[in-house]
């Protein structure tokens, strides 16, 4: 009786369009990019330029071709405080030159939405997870690619971020933006990056930015391991 009223209820969920198939892709990839207060306009906007000449780089698209299925999922989400977010671009499958064009077209001409707050690192990094576990895409690989100017100073603890996106089966990569925290980048390996091939790329500042995203897209989206790029600790 229970296993006939579970079916039929599967039944009427399919037929009114709530269950829906995921699309597969080879990676589901959710851009998060610090907007805190100590980001200024033109640090926001060499951000915001930085990504999209990145992703408009023929080696990001020959990257995506390359895959077994040959599309990803690419989402990116602005934020700062704990409770502030801003999604700039909603999940997008990206298979050609026009999906990258239309995304790099929103990064550019999108306006800013998020002025201030504190810097929730742990609690982007939970958001990010969260988003990748509830989109309508399963991807071989999941990542929160998280940048940022500084260490956490408002909601979760950053390791605690971490460590249940990783427990939820997410591998969460660092772009640290030196800038006015040199030490930046010895604060990502240990509190922010982490799950399988888990690496950071730090960026000395803003106007470093573009060539550092570049090179992290290309890793991500291939799959690459580079032995010489500082790495998650194994932990026990």
């Amino acid at each position: 009786m229970l296993r006939a009223l579970v079916l039929t209820i599967c039944l009427v969920l399919s037929l009114s369009g709530t269950v829906r198939a995921q699309e597969k892709v080879d990676l589901e990839l959710i851009l998060m990019a610090d907007v805190s207060g100590s980001v200024n306009y033109e640090e926001f906007r060499l951000q915001r330029l930085g990504y999209a000449q990145a992703l408009r780089n023929p080696r990001v698209l020959s990257a995506i071709r390359n895959g077994p299925i040959g599309r990803v999922a690419i989402a990116y989400v602005e934020w700062s405080g704990h409770f502030l977010k801003s999604v700039v671009v909603p999940w997008t499958a990206v298979r050609d030159p026009a999906d990258v064009e239309k995304i790099a077209q929103v990064l550019e001409t999108a306006p800013r939405e998020i002025y201030g707050g504190g810097t929730a690192v742990g609690s982007a990094i939970l958001y990010g997870a969260q988003s990748i576990n509830n989109n309508a895409f399963i991807g071989t690989r999941k990542v929160v690619d998280l940048s940022g100017d500084g260490p956490d100073k408002d909601g979760l603890p950053a390791a605690v971020g971490r460590d249940q996106a990783v427990a939820q089966g997410v591998t969460v990569n660092g772009l640290p933006i030196l800038g006015d925290f040199p030490g930046l980048d010895v604060f990502f390996l240990d509190h922010v990056i982490g799950g399988p091939g888990a690496f950071s790329i730090p960026a000395r500042d803003f106007k470093d930015f573009q060539s550092a995203i570049l090179t992290k897209l290309i890793r991500e989206i291939a799959g690459i391991d580079d032995p010489d790029a500082p790495q998650a600790a194994e932990r026990p």
